[in-house]
């Protein structure tokens, strides 16, 4: 993966059963190549009662979701993009949407 996608960035989802559907980075496991998004790809897990949670029930949560099936969104243009890499020439590395060159960060 490389850092192309960091927590906070805005994605959205173009592969899978959430597909178009956008959502902000919670988290980010490197190893694996996944990330969890806000709102996609959520599951229903069945609690069993214990002394901590009496009541158990039905919880909703986020799982993570292959890096390959997200794409960085770009507000100014509306549409997906991808992410490469530059340096500038105090040899800083940064970001850069190859939609509209715009440095992320």
């Amino acid at each position: 993966m490389g850092g192309r996608l960091k927590q906070d960035d805005r994605v959205v989802v173009v592969a899978g059963r959430d597909k178009g559907r956008q959502g902000r980075i919670l988290k980010v496991f490197r190893e694996n190549a996944r990330v969890i998004v806000e709102g996609i790809n959520v599951v229903r897990r069945h609690q069993r009662p214990t002394q901590k949670n009496p009541e158990g029930g039905i919880n909703e949560k986020e799982m993570p979701i292959h890096v390959s099936n997200v794409m960085l969104w770009d507000d100014e243009a509306a549409a997906p993009t991808r992410v490469r890499f530059e340096t500038d020439d105090e040899g800083k590395k940064s970001r850069v949407t190859v939609k509209n060159g715009k440095v992320l960060d």
